[in-house]
């Protein structure tokens, strides 16, 4: 994990911050039921304000350093489907669009999907859209990054839903984690943090390795915690010394020692599906290609 810190004040005050912001929620909630505008105030000028409350938390505008430092992380790039749950006044979704990507944000409240629409063209970008929706119920399984800045408890209970996206979606959250799953990167930026992680190919179990080169009978098990991976092998039904497994994103590499000394690397791709291939490049440093197929997701050998 990289982190790279630009405040200037004590980090407690940042945590006293977010902890004053979350416990106003119930007044926050008596002062304005449901997103709706003040009494009086017409839908089509409405103008939310900091602490608003909303469906599953209050409204609290991301700094624009913050939003620049979420699409950084995440390097958002031209042709990229960008999703922006609960995506209040739109700034985040916009900013994306900017960078050229085709953005879409989720919101529940009309009032603040009205008002993103506006704000949208304001800035003049027209590959961008924002839905009227609930974020536990809405599909979003097209996108390449997936923006936030919503409650822990919310980022945990997503997480199952993020976990099972494609391999190598960007995610990047406003202030909150994802509960025990580390982030890859971390920013601070004024007193805010912003976090960015990679959904991992879920690689965990018992595999079985075939190449025409490589070692013969070449067996896998390995544990994986997120992004993290351990796990040991055997060649021909020998222990063999596992080195090095990682997982980013799809990407997947390992080494694996005979007892005799030679060393194989893998280099390749894997899916949710069971499924990898990619390189092994032996003692002499000829490259050939492998495949492998998981059998269990158990880890054992």
């Amino acid at each position: 994990m990289k982190t790279r810190t630009t405040s200037r004040s004590p980090r407690w005050l940042a945590t006293l911050a977010a902890s004053a912001l979350v416990a106003a929620l119930p007044l926050a909630a008596v002062a304005q039921k449901d997103g709706q505008p003040p009494p009086n105030q017409p839908a089509e000028s409405f103008t939310p304000y900091s602490g608003q409350a909303g469906k599953d938390v209050i409204w609290v505008p991301t700094p624009d350093e913050v939003v620049e430092a979420m699409l950084d992380m995440a390097q958002v790039k031209a042709g990229d489907v960008v999703v922006d749950l609960g995506s209040g006044d739109g700034k985040i979704a916009i900013a994306a669009a900017r960078r050229g990507a085709r953005a879409r944000g989720i919101e529940y409240n009309p009032d603040m999907v009205g008002l993103s629409r506006r704000n949208a063209e304001k800035a003049g970008v027209t590959n961008v859209e924002f839905i009227q929706g609930d974020i536990f119920a809405s599909d979003f399984n097209d996108a390449d990054v997936v923006t936030m800045y919503l409650l822990p408890s919310l980022n945990q209970k997503l997480r199952p839903t993020l976990l099972k996206m494609k391999p190598g979606t960007r995610l990047a959250s406003h202030q909150f984690t994802m509960g025990d799953w580390q982030p890859d990167e971390k920013r601070s930026i004024d007193y805010r943090d912003a976090l960015f992680w990679i959904v991992p190919a879920q690689i965990g179990g018992t595999w079985q390795v075939n190449s025409e080169s490589g070692p013969k009978a070449l067996k896998l098990a390995l544990t994986q915690t997120y992004q993290k991976l351990e796990g040991v092998a055997s060649v021909a039904g020998q222990p063999a010394r596992l080195d090095a497994p990682t997982v980013r994103g799809g990407d997947v590499s390992f080494a694996v020692a005979e007892a005799d000394g030679k060393v194989w690397r893998f280099a390749g791709t894997a899916g949710h599906d069971g499924k990898m291939s990619g390189q092994v490049t032996g003692p002499d440093g000829t490259a050939r290609p492998f495949t492998a197929s998981r059998s269990s997701t158990e880890p054992r050998l």
